[in-house]
């Protein structure tokens, strides 16, 4: 341990250390599509310490994927992570912990037989390939199915005849199978199960009705099972999922420090557990969170007046309502410049580090012209079902009049990360959904007063971001452990009273200028993306 390392001293670290020694410590865990990472929180909820590990997905079988194997190595190195940052920064061992919770990128197909093997390689929230059954499903139901559910990649399976249709014993989400090998239980957080088939509010689980037209919609097909004998169980914030047992310990924890035996709350997703973070789950609130995709999730007051092929309809971790706006491209495309620029700037013999290179070309935005130049950009990394691409390809496209600036082309790129974002917003703003706050948390925002003002922009609204906005929903999860272990009752009381009470947060309220930037943006926007498609038709992936 070096000097700068030295545990610090004092009663506020000595109460950190004794609630670690003690277990007196809620424990989240978020598996995001880059980063897997774990926040340890103590009895104030802040965080006590935290560790990360990066992955990617690859491609199998014309599928974005990851493999389950990855996912323990993952687990266990954001864990020793989080462990080494314990006794670093508070001189003591990780060994017991008070609860733990687990939330994950929602959506996709995890498909296991009976013996709990799985079938296909995971298929993520990434794909776009379940169109023909996200239209029919969503036409049976009269309840927007986007082509991520669960429900999709399962009905688009059956139509495409795929040999292990017939093998499905259990469908979960990634979240789900985690806890599975934590505690042995096979449920889900209401909101992570919104992500699989809508749930009926009135009974806060599976939307009987729906099930009943699955079935009978593939009854010619001649498949074994019925939909609800293979869909978990469905628990809201503040019940407990289970129990961490001694595997699942000893699958965090190889090393044997780790005990047993502490509450597991349901696993969620991580639009929910970002809901929870940014303290969004009251109804007339909302959140933003931008990272490798980007979504608002709006609290409803009320139904929609019909369904919307751009906005689902899931639920709080709570069970209540919410119109998300999901867009499956968002920072990938800028982090690539990000890389490119600082390429650049060691062949020019400056080597600047990753975060200062961020701060420095995000600030240089704030220089661009207010629509970006006359620049235009996709950050289209996959495809985009907002705006009905099956495929993506990153587009930067000029005129011959644009001003070619470096801070117009930063301008752009952020401008294009909310770019479909604004289009589904668009939607509920026609059918005159109200939002008194709206939360936006993810690693963009850590550079101050640039994402958010120019969000801010985009949603004609204003946005503000708390302290913790880069510690996500790793946070967000630990949160809802805590609740867990607090009792439950009402989850938007306890964290606007237990939590984020005295929280401090800057609000950055629209600028007119940016506002009508945006605005010529966006007409850009919608016009360009027929060369968009183009660019699809013609560069195969």
């Amino acid at each position: 341990m070096t000097q700068t390392e030295q545990p610090a001293v004092g009663a506020d670290q000595e109460r950190s250390r004794q609630a670690i020694v003690d277990g007196e410590t809620s424990l989240g865990i978020e598996l995001g599509s880059t980063r897997i990472k774990a926040v340890l929180i103590g009895p104030d909820h802040q965080p006590l310490a935290s560790g990360s590990h990066a992955w990617a997905s690859t491609r199998d079988g014309g599928h974005w994927t990851y493999d389950l194997a990855a996912v323990v190595v993952g687990l266990q190195a954001a864990c020793a992570d989080l462990a080494q940052a314990v006794e670093r920064t508070h001189g003591v061992r990780w060994e017991r912990v008070g609860g733990v919770g687990v939330s994950a990128m929602m959506h996709g197909y995890l498909a296991f037989d009976a013996d709990g093997e799985l079938l296909v390689p995971f298929r993520t929230w990434q794909n776009t390939t379940t169109g023909q059954a996200s239209e029919e499903l969503t036409a049976l139901f009269r309840h927007p199915i986007p082509q991520r559910w669960s429900v999709a990649h399962l009905y688009q399976a059956v139509l495409d005849g795929e040999e292990h249709v017939g093998r499905v014993a259990a469908l979960t989400t990634l979240a789900g199978h985690v806890h599975t090998l934590l505690t042995g239980e096979r449920v889900l957080g209401v909101g992570d199960a919104s992500g699989i088939l809508a749930i009926d509010p009135a009974t806060g689980t599976w939307d009987a009705r729906m099930i009943e037209q699955f079935d009978a919609l593939v009854a010619e097909r001649d498949v074994p099972w019925r939909l609800a004998d293979l869909l978990p169980r469905v628990l809201p914030a503040g019940e407990q999922a289970g129990t961490l047992t001694e595997a699942g310990a000893r699958l965090l924890d190889p090393s044997g420090a780790l005990a047993p035996g502490c509450p597991v709350a349901p696993p969620e997703g991580d639009a929910g557990t970002g809901m929870v973070a940014t303290n969004a789950v009251a109804p007339r609130t909302a959140n933003v969170s931008a990272g490798t995709s980007v979504f608002a999730m709006v609290v409803l007051e009320g139904p929609l007046s019909q369904a919307h092929a751009e906005v689902d309809l899931v639920t709080t971790p709570a069970g209540d309502p919410v119109a998300m706006v999901h867009c499956i491209n968002g920072t990938l495309d800028l982090n690539a410049w990000v890389a490119l620029f600082r390429e650049a700037a060691g062949l020019l013999g400056a080597e600047v580090d990753e975060t200062r290179a961020f701060e420095l070309l995000y600030t240089a935005a704030l220089g661009a012209d207010a629509d970006g130049g006359g620049l235009l950009a996709y950050n289209y990394v996959a495809g985009e079902h907002v705006t009905e691409l099956e495929e993506g390809r990153p587009l930067l496209v000029r005129t011959p009049g644009s001003t070619f600036s470096l801070a117009n082309v930063m301008r752009t790129h952020l401008y294009a990360a909310f770019g479909a974002l604004r289009i589904g917003m668009d939607v509920l703003d026609a059918e005159g959904v109200e939002v008194d706050e709206m939360i936006a948390h993810g690693g963009v925002f850590a550079t101050k007063q640039v994402a958010q003002r120019f969000l801010a922009a985009a949603m004609r609204t204003p946005v503000s971001v708390g302290a913790t906005a880069a510690e996500g929903g790793a946070w967000g999860m630990a949160l809802l452990v805590s609740f867990l272990r607090a009792g439950g009752g009402d989850l938007a009381a306890w964290l606007a009273s237990e939590v984020f009470g005295d929280a401090a947060v800057e609000t950055v309220t629209p600028d007119e200028a940016d506002v009508a930037g945006f605005d010529t943006f966006m007409a850009r926007y919608r016009a360009g993306l027929a060369i968009e498609r183009a660019a699809v038709d013609a560069l195969p992936s």
